[in-house]
């Protein structure tokens, strides 16, 4: 399911416009990943937690010269899905 498949069941569900759903969908996406980059966590009960790890430095392997590289340190994006995702997916 793309951005456009997703607006569309929600604007079915919701029984709203497409256009409201696509604004809604927006500012939820825009606000989790605000408050994820300022390093807060968003906990949706029952789907999951959206937060930031921090991931060290290390060394890698470029596979193609087999040399050795060096890995910056970076933040990167988290999502832990909830249990009642977890059981949905497991039935």
């Amino acid at each position: 399911m793309n951005k456009e498949e997703l607006i569309a069941e929600i604007s079915k569900k919701a029984k709203v416009s497409k256009k409201d759903a696509a604004l809604v969908l927006s500012a939820t996406i825009d606000s989790i990943q605000t408050s994820v980059k300022k390093g807060n966590k968003v906990t949706l009960v029952g789907f999951g937690t959206f937060s930031s790890k921090k991931r060290a430095a290390r060394n890698g392997r470029n596979p193609q010269t087999g040399k050795t590289i060096k890995i910056a340190a970076k933040t990167v994006p988290a999502f832990s899905a909830g249990k009642a995702f977890k059981s949905l997916l497991s039935k």
